[in-house]
């Protein structure tokens, strides 16, 4: 890797009566073990940062088995070419964009969290970084308007990692005046730049994104690592549900814990269901109910009013109610 940018600043020239500076040191050589050498790979320092974030990925997250097997795969990968570049076993740089494929809510941008971790870690990447953009953040209005914007958001990402959520957009074939292909184009550009050490992650729905690479053999052929993030079941969601009340120190009482899983059997049926988005929205909706009913009480409060949720402020929803048709609305609406 170059060590620009981390060396230290050259002395000035000595003038009449001072001693010349030195003379700048090289670099020093890699050290290159001997063909009969061991070497411990756990006993690496970045190693154990990447399995701290391994087991954080796996104590956070649930489900996401073959996501997690794949993160880890590609974290043996870069370890295993750390240990050749200290035996003198010269190979290509591994190409590292990514594209993850899956509904909302089912864990992407925090799977990319951690991603950039274990980038940065083994020194793939300067920083564990992750700069979030869209179609509005890249594409411009007007002629000469898109290239300034999406190089702008490169700038912000280089050093890290560029997610592109909902990537198809960029690609509208039906509008040959569109300035998507204008992005892809400087996208491409970027990632084939092996003095970069910019990692560029697409994300979006599975069929869409399958579209959107098919349609363009550059893009593809730049992104070797599919990950794809399944929709959670029923047991997964109340299993997120569960950890995340306990983060904010609440708890579901046994009745509210049940109203909780019935609440999600009829939602996961409605339009724009989000996974564990629309688990993290009905939570807060939940207290928002509490909240209501507790300032609502006619007597003192406890600690334990505080932390519990109960039935009653799960089936406050609208979605318990036969005559209410707001259950399938738009939850950016707040009404279910």
């Amino acid at each position: 890797m170059s060590s620009k940018g981390f060396g230290m600043p050259t002395p000035a020239t000595g003038g009449a009566g001072q001693s010349p500076a030195p003379a700048e040191e090289e670099p020093a050589e890699p050290v290159i073990l001997a063909d009969d050498a061991e070497l411990d790979l756990s006993a690496d320092e970045a190693a154990a940062r990447v399995e701290e974030t391994l087991a954080a990925l796996d104590a956070e997250l649930v489900g996401l088995g073959g996501v997690k097997r794949r993160v880890r795969e590609v974290a043996s990968l870069l370890q295993v070419d750390r240990a050749r570049e200290q035996f003198g076993l010269s190979s290509s740089r591994p190409t590292l964009h990514m594209s993850f494929t899956g509904g909302p809510g089912t864990g992407k941008t925090s799977v990319a969290m951690r991603m950039a971790a274990i980038l940065h870690a083994l020194g793939y990447i300067r920083a564990p970084r992750v700069h979030v953009v869209t179609r509005d953040d890249l594409v411009g209005q007007f002629i000469g308007h898109t290239a300034p914007k999406t190089k702008e958001a490169l700038a912000r990402a280089a050093g890290g990692v560029l997610f592109i959520d909902e990537a198809y957009y960029l690609f509208r074939p039906e509008n040959e005046r569109d300035y998507g292909q204008e992005v892809i184009e400087i996208l491409l550009t970027e990632m084939e730049n092996e003095r970069g050490d910019l990692v560029v992650i697409f994300a979006g729905y599975q069929d869409r994104m399958a579209t959107f690479f098919s349609a363009n053999p550059g893009l593809s052929s730049r992104v070797p690592h599919h990950l794809e993030f399944e929709d959670y079941d029923h047991p997964e969601l109340m299993q997120i549900a569960d950890l995340m009340v306990a983060e904010e120190n609440f708890r579901f009482d046994e009745e509210a814990r049940a109203a909780f899983s019935e609440y999600l059997t009829i939602r996961m049926e409605r339009p724009n269901f989000s996974n564990a988005r629309s688990v993290r929205n009905a939570i807060e909706r939940c207290r928002l109910r509490q909240a209501r009913r507790l300032v609502g009480l006619d007597r003192p409060i406890r600690k334990e009013d505080l932390v519990t949720l109960t039935a009653e402020d799960i089936r406050g929803s609208s979605l318990f109610e036969d005559d209410q048709e707001d259950g399938a609305a738009d939850e950016s609406t707040g009404q279910v």
